[in-house]
């Protein structure tokens, strides 16, 4: 306890955190292509767990699908209306291209941050405003287990965004940063087939460069 009228000195160990921004214009050099979960599959997997397992089996029908539907419900809408990428989408891969440097992802995890331009309108997913015009892509692919599959996919072949980045200035200094940006762009991508996804090599979508 201190003695009244006197003053105590400290010994501080742990220094304030020296939070600093840079602000990147990036343009797309590859498509970008988005594959959300939709709001609608989402309620209909509750709705079968809500019946469980052997309601859930009686009298099952398969609805007629409607593929301009999963188009739309396969991209990110802000509250206001526009198409976003996920914040976290550019987060993670700048934590990614610290493996190419050899600088600690776990350090990184606690050293980058995104800001978002707004939220996802089903459940808040923090977004990053996408400049461009989407197209409808059809594809066929194979499940995990095996069975052949139609994915319905929005694909943005001319596309940039401006992406706000918070960063640790103990950690990194603004051309660290603008280099990690430069190697998300050109080595690990971002969106659906990207080199750095993970069930394979990618498509080469998703890459893009500094502006």
């Amino acid at each position: 306890m201190a003695t009244q009228g006197k003053a105590v000195a400290e010994s501080v160990v742990i220094k304030a955190p020296d939070i600093r921004s840079a602000v990147f214009n990036i343009r797309g050099t590859a498509p970008y292509v988005q594959a959300r979960f939709s709001g609608k599959a989402m309620q209909a997997m509750m709705s079968k767990m809500a019946l469980g397992s052997q309601q859930a089996k009686k009298g099952r029908e398969k609805p007629a699908r409607d593929f301009d539907e999963d188009y739309k419900n396969a991209m990110h809408i802000s509250v206001d209306g526009w198409c976003g990428i996920p914040a976290g989408a550019f987060r993670q891969a700048m934590i990614s291209a610290c493996r190419l440097v050899g600088y600690k992802m776990t350090i990184a995890k606690l050293s980058v941050f995104v800001q978002a331009d707004g939220f996802d309108k089903i459940d808040g997913i923090p977004l990053i405003k996408l400049d461009g015009k989407p197209e409808r892509i059809d594809m066929a692919v194979r499940n995990a287990t095996g069975v052949a599959d139609i994915r319905i996919r929005p694909m943005w072949r001319q596309w940039g965004a401006t992406v706000k980045v918070n960063y640790d200035a103990d950690q990194f200094s603004q051309q660290d940063v603008a280099n990690l940006m430069l190697r998300v762009g050109k080595q690990v991508g971002i969106g659906e087939g990207r080199p750095d996804s993970r069930e394979s090599a990618g498509l080469g979508w998703g890459t893009f460069e500094l502006v």
